[in-house]
Parts: C-alpha cells; sequence; structure tokens
C-alpha cells in the first residue's frame, strides 16, 4: 500500500505532472519549471506513490506517459486553471500574470495572428507562456477539458456552454503560379484544372467545397494536404490551383499569383472561440482584448 494519499497532491506536483507531458522528457520539464532534474525526477517519485500509476515509460532514448498520466495531465489543466482563478483577484495585472495560455488555431491564422499577439504580450505580460495547438476542425472537448483556453477558427463547435466572437471575415483567391499558367478566367476553365485543397479530417470537405457543392459545383482534387502550409509546394512549378482565403497573399503564398473566383463563394468568418467558465474572468477578458487588438492592427 502507497504511505501517499491524495492530501499530498498540491499545485507543484500537478504543475510537474503537466510540464513532463507537454516536454516530454525529465530535461524538458526542468528547464520550463527551472529546476533541477533530480528535483523533477524526486517529485515524479512522489506523485507515482500517490496515483500508483507509473506515470511514464522508457520509449526508446526518451519517455512517454502512460494512459493513466495523459488523462491526469488533462485534469491537472484544469485544476490549476481554477486555482489560479481562486487566487487571482478582480483587479488583474497583466504584469504580474505567470500562466502558459493555451490557442488552438490552424496555419493561416496562427501566422496571421499569433506573432503579433505575442510581441504584445510579451510587452505587457511578460510571464505569460504562449502554447500554440492545431484546432483542426475544433472539437468541444477541446475547451470543455481545457486543452486549451481559446480556440480560432472559421468553424465555431456548437455548444450551449461555448461562446464566439467574429474577429474579421476574409474573401476566397485562387492562387496559381504564373510562369506555368494563366489566371483561371472562366468557370469551365476554373473546374476543368487539377486543384490542391487542404483536408482536416478525413472525408470531410472544406466547408468552401461543402458550400459549392451545394451549388452544384464540385472541384477536381489531384493533391489533399494537411494544411495551408502544405500549398506552396505544390502550386510553384505546376498548373495547379488552389482556393484559399485572400490573406494568404501576405503569408505562405506571397509569391504567388491570385484572382477572385470565376465561381460564386462564400466569404470565410474567423472567431474566437471560449469556453462559458472564462467569461468573467479578468485575465481571459483581457486577452481576449489584447487578440481583437491586434485583428484591428492586421485589418489596417
Amino acid at each position: 500500500m502507497s504511505k501517499f494519499d491524495w492530501s499530498d497532491l498540491d499545485a507543484r506536483l500537478l504543475q510537474l505532472l503537466v510540464a513532463v507531458v507537454e516536454a516530454g522528457s525529465i530535461t524538458g520539464a526542468a528547464q520550463r519549471l527551472g529546476v533541477t532534474q533530480s528535483a523533477v525526477s524526486h517529485l515524479l517519485d512522489k506523485l507515482r506513490g500517490i496515483t500508483g500509476d507509473p506515470l511514464f515509460v522508457k520509449s526508446g532514448r526518451g519517455i512517454v506517459a502512460t494512459a493513466r498520466a495523459e488523462s491526469l495531465a488533462g485534469r491537472a489543466r484544469e485544476l490549476l486553471g481554477e486555482l489560479e482563478r481562486f487566487a487571482r483577484s478582480a483587479e488583474f495585472d497583466p504584469a504580474r500574470w505567470l500562466t502558459t495560455f493555451t490557442i488552438a488555431a490552424n496555419d493561416f491564422q496562427r501566422d496571421l495572428l499569433l506573432p503579433p499577439l505575442m510581441a504584445r504580450l510579451r510587452t505587457q505580460a511578460p510571464g505569460l507562456a504562449l502554447r500554440v495547438i492545431p484546432s483542426d476542425v475544433p472539437s468541444l472537448d477541446m475547451l470543455r477539458h481545457e486543452h486549451c483556453q481559446l480556440v480560432i477558427s472559421p468553424r465555431p463547435p456548437d455548444g450551449a456552454d461555448i461562446l464566439q466572437k467574429r474577429l474579421f471575415e476574409d474573401r476566397y483567391r485562387v492562387f496559381y503560379d504564373p510562369a506555368v499558367r494563366e489566371a483561371p478566367r472562366t468557370r469551365a476553365e476554373y473546374l476543368a484544372a487539377a486543384h490542391v485543397t487542404v483536408v482536416y479530417e478525413p472525408r470531410r470537405l472544406l466547408d468552401l467545397d461543402q458550400w459549392l457543392a451545394s451549388k452544384g459545383i464540385q472541384r477536381r482534387f489531384a493533391v489533399m494536404v494537411p494544411g495551408f502550409a502544405g500549398l506552396p509546394q505544390f502550386i510553384r512549378g505546376s498548373d495547379l490551383l488552389a482556393t484559399g482565403p485572400g490573406r494568404l497573399h501576405s503569408q505562405l503564398l506571397r509569391d504567388l499569383a491570385s484572382v477572385e473566383p470565376p465561381v460564386p463563394c462564400p466569404t470565410m468568418p474567423m472567431y474566437m472561440i471560449w469556453h462559458a467558465r472564462h467569461q468573467h474572468d479578468a485575465a481571459h477578458r483581457w486577452l481576449r482584448g489584447q487578440l481583437e487588438a491586434v485583428v484591428e492592427g492586421v485589418l489596417a
């Protein structure tokens, strides 16, 4: 029988568990927490005694979390968030905010918004670390189980406890390599071409293609990639077309030509999405305001 019990748990052990799971190593967790590797190992032994689980096992030259550790880490993130909100007064001071804030975003919105957001945060909240994970097609569990505190996506999940605010709206453009082909000028030219597209989930079309299908328009896909970052290498030097958010022209697809689609297309909205538990949290509200300020600057 273990000599430890649940009353031995404290915030340090919860932070340790999350750090080792996310870093995937004792060394990485020690660097993140600012302690020695031996201190991490000692606290891990204590945590193993409390949970009755090895938590991490060797895999090659590294370690991997057990299923139990992965599950506990998710709950630990929730508890740490609750403890932080409990300890923080109503007078929130971003300069004294010490936390890791996780935002889920795919490559388009990540590259467009998060670097300028981080620039603001480093000045106003230097103790905040920003963790970015892919949002893919956002799920309710991402927010309900604290996998992240904020999602930036054109696809808000549908849930009574999920809140959203529109950040901006983009228009689609057709991107192509002008050294290889001319722009498609007609619907017939557009549909006769081979296309490269983004697919986040198997057998699930982009919202754009679902909308086009409802109008009887179906593109012919030659290549499907898991994110917008995969588009440039397939378009350059080929006659492939890619239809994506127009603001990609200032980022990933800046060296390619683009035209308006010769078929009717919807606009592409972009939302920030969060769980209702954070609606009135002073720190979360402040960070949402910073993101909105970044959007105003990007769109100016």
